[in-house]
Parts: structure tokens; sequence; C-alpha cells
């Protein structure tokens, strides 16, 4: 390969040496690589290194000039009409690699300064990468006109509206698809509304309306004692912090209870006084500005009339329970072995009592206490075991709220008595009435002309078959209360009017 251009040596010339340094002329006149020595065309070529004057390009052609082989040679010029078919010349392929070991070719590198190239030809240098770099990668090219990739906020912004656009085409079509009946509609249960009826308005005279006017006035009370902690209930008596509760709750207490109110603040009470044989107490809150409950009369109630009770069954404060009047003047006899003998004739209701709920009160249909609830009946031996079975009891509000008063105007309660005594066995048969066994002289019951031995059967018209009925059925009544006596004496069935006192004692 040569730099543009081919040419061919005269036969019998021989091969010419390697390529001289460009600045050292060549020196036989035979070898074209130049002007000859001493030629008047003088050389075109590039100065001398050093000489300071620049190449200003080939001289014109003519004789001697350099554009070709010299004249007289022999040389055919190939570009000129050929090489001579007779004079075989081997094509110079240019330097052999054992001539270019050791230092780039110039035929690459300097091709400007190279004396063997073509003036006329279009100069095209090639560059080699040095060793230091040759093996590196090309420093690649970003264009400018390519499309960019998408960037992170493009993607979720173009996220966020497909799915909206999905979902708002998914509901519009569900719902299309339900409103022609491609779904079934849930089965409709029930009938279609209408205004609450009367009763779920609840008027005050409703047992919800009745509830929320009590509920202030009902209290949890708690003692403490050798034996442990005692809850209870009770009720708001006056605006300045009497507590009616029952005798049992506080017994044994060993200082002042703790009264908890309906909004769950408490206060501190003092035990004011109590009436074991009545089982009522009398405590006062240390608070003022609350609000007492309404009081009834017990004795104008009737079975089968509903009633509510209220107190903290288990120490569940502010329990609602409803019940009716199941029997009236159901007489009871209470007590623990060794203490005090309880007797009243009591309110019986079917409303559920449990223990705590004692000492809260058994309200009407007003909202008026007609009760304090104090047992109940189980058929659990245990009385720690006991638990409502419909049969809870209460005591009249009238005596009740008697004893009270006395406790809280004297610090003790009147004892009513009828001035006569009956023994154990004063039952004078099934249903035949109680046998008197003794009569006080001066005393109601002799007052009144009743003697030793006579059968009473009736007292205030209640039927007597045990002497309990008769304690009982006394001390319901107030201290000066006249009621009427049936009795039997021999034969003859007689009635007296008693006016009852109140025990000396």
């Amino acid at each position: 390969m040569t730099d543009g251009w081919n040419w061919h040596q005269p036969a019998g010339t021989p091969q010419p040496a390697p390529r001289p340094d460009p600045g050292t002329p060549v020196g036989p006149a035979s070898a074209w690589g130049g002007p000859p020595a001493g030629s008047a065309s003088g050389w075109g070529g590039p100065p001398p290194a050093g000489s300071g004057s620049a190449w200003a390009g080939p001289p014109p052609t003519g004789s001697g000039a350099w554009g070709g082989p010299p004249p007289g040679t022999g040389a055919a010029y190939p570009g000129a009409g050929g090489p001579s078919p007779a004079v075989p010349s081997p094509v110079w392929a240019g330097p052999s690699p054992a001539d270019r070991a050791g230092e780039p070719s110039p035929w690459w590198s300097d091709a400007l300064h190279d004396p063997w190239r073509d003036p006329s030809t279009p100069v095209a240098t090639v560059l080699r990468p040095s060793g230091a770099d040759a093996g590196a990668e090309p420093e690649p090219v970003t264009d400018p006109d390519a499309p960019r990739p998408r960037g992170l906020r493009t993607m979720f912004l173009i996220s966020i509206v497909t799915a909206l656009l999905a979902g708002a085409l998914g509901g519009s079509l569900g719902f299309a698809f339900a409103m022609r009946g491609g779904v079934a509609r849930p089965t409709a249960l029930g009938a279609p509304n209408a205004s609450a009826p009367a009763a779920a308005q609840r008027p005050p005279e409703s047992l919800a309306g009745v509830a929320e006017r009590m509920l202030p006035s009902v209290v949890t009370v708690r003692t403490s004692s050798t034996e442990g902690t005692s809850v209870g209930s009770g009720f708001v008596a006056t605006e300045d912090g009497y507590v009616i509760t029952n005798q049992h709750v506080v017994e044994g207490a060993n200082g002042p209870a703790t009264v908890e109110f309906s909004d769950g603040s408490t206060t501190p009470a003092n035990i004011v006084g109590q009436d074991a044989e009545s089982d009522i107490a009398v405590i006062k809150a240390r608070r003022s500005g609350l609000t007492p409950v309404q009081f009834g009369d017990s004795e104008a109630i009737a079975v089968g009339d509903p009633v509510l009770a209220f107190g903290s069954p288990l120490a569940l404060s502010n329990t609602v329970t409803a019940g009716i009047v199941s029997a009236l003047d159901r007489t009871i006899r209470a007590g623990e072995p060794g203490g005090p003998v309880r007797y009243y004739a009591a309110i019986q209701t079917d409303a559920a009592v449990n223990q705590g709920n004692s000492g809260g009160p058994l309200v009407d249909g007003a909202g008026r206490v007609v009760g304090v609830n104090s047992v109940i009946k189980s058929l659990a031996i245990d009385e720690q075991q006991a638990g409502n079975i419909g049969l809870a009891f209460a005591i009249p509000i009238n005596q009740a709220k008697r004893i009270a008063s006395d406790i809280i105007d004297t610090g003790r309660a009147r004892r009513t008595v009828i001035g006569a005594q009956v023994g154990s066995d004063g039952a004078a048969g099934a249903g035949t009435g109680v046998r008197l066994s003794s009569v006080e002289p001066g005393g109601p019951a002799a007052s009144a002309g009743l003697k030793s031995g006579d059968i009473l059967l009736k007292l205030g018209g209640r039927a007597l078959t045990e002497p309990t009925d008769l304690i009982a059925l006394v001390r319901k009544y107030a201290p000066g209360s006249v009621v009427s006596v049936e009795y039997r004496r021999g034969a003859a069935r007689q009635t007296a009017s008693v006016t009852l006192a109140a025990d000396a004692k």
C-alpha cells in the first residue's frame, strides 16, 4: 500500500533500501526519490529541520520538476499510459513489518512529511492511540434528540390517574349492573321504619322515665368491719344528706361508711342510728344539696302493681330491675343464730334482687318509694351462694320511714307492741289463729278486753296462723294506731279494737 498512488521500478533496479530519514537526500540520481543531486529545479519537499523556512508546495511541472519519474529513466508513470508490458517491475507494497518495528510508522502518523507522498493527493491522517490508552473504551456520546426515560414521579402520577379512572369505571359499571337486577338485593328484614311508638318516647311516667329521675337519689353504701367489707345500697331521704339503708348493711362497722352516688362521686357518711329488729339504719352523708326521693304509701299499693328495684347487686352500681307486687303483708322472721330476730310484714316482689340490693328502694310506677329491699328467698343452703329466684321482700316504707324519723329525731326507734305474749306453741291449730299465753295488765290488749287463752284469728283483717304473723303485723303499725282484732273465746267469735302502744323499753 502506498499513500495514494502506485509506481514501478525499471528492470534490474535493486530493491530500495529502508526508508531514509525524510531530511536526508537520496544519493543516486537513478533512484526516483526526488530531484537528482545538483538539479536546477531544486527540491520542493520540506526544508531541513531547523531551517526556519516553510514549504510552499511542489514546483511547477516541467523539465526536471518533481511531478513524476525523471526524464530518460525509462520508467513509465502509470497515470500517463500504464506500465510497459515488456519491462515487468514488482510493485513495492511499503516497508516490511521488520522495518516498522520499534516505533510508529511515519506512513501513518506523519503523512504530511512523507517524501514518498504525492503532494496532489488529499491528506488522510490516521491517528493511532498511544500505548497507555490502547485498550480504553471510547467516551460514550449522548444523542440530544434521543427520547429520555420517564422519571419516578411521572410514572407514579400515571399509575394514580390510571387507578382512579379504573375505579370510577368499575364503580359505574357495578352500579349500572346492580340497578338492572344483575345482583341479588339483600333480604329486607322487619317492617318499614315508622315513627317511634309512644312507649319508646320515654315519658316521665314510663319505667325509663322513673329510672332517670330516681338514679341520682340512689347510693351504694360500703362499710368495713373485722369480717371484711360490706356492700349494700341506700337512698337519699333529705337534701342535707340523710340516707336510709338496712341495719345489716352497716352492722359491725368500725368507722364511717362510704357513700357512692350515681355519678361516681363518693363521700364519707356517719352512722346516725340503727334498729336491729326492724332492720332499718340511718347514715348521714357529708354533703348537702342532694336530691331526696319521693315517698309513697305502702298501704295504697296492690298486688300486680308494677315496681322497680334499685341498688348495687354484687357491687354493680346503678342497677335497675322491674317486676310487680307479688304479695302483701308477707310476714318475715329473719336473723343470724345468736343475733337479733327481725320481724316484718313485707312486700313480696318478683323484681330481681340479689346480695348488694339490701337497703335500696322499691319504687312504684309513679317513681315513689314504697319499700326498702331487705331479704330474698333462695334454694341455696349457703347464704353466700344465694341468688335471685323471683322471691324478694321489702320492708313497707310506712314502717321504714317512721323508724328512720325516730332515729333521726331521738337517736332510737320505738317498737310497737300489743301488750300480750304468745309462746312458741301459740298456734291454736292449722289455720285456726294464735293463742295468747299472757296479757300484760293495763296494756293495750288488756284495755281492749282480751284475756290469756284467747285465740286471735285476725289482726287488721289479716289472718293469723303463726306467732310470727302477730308480731310482724303489729310492728307494721305505728304506736297509737287502732286496729281491729277478731278472736275466739271458747266457742264464741268476738271482735275488739286495740290501740297499739310503744314499747316502754
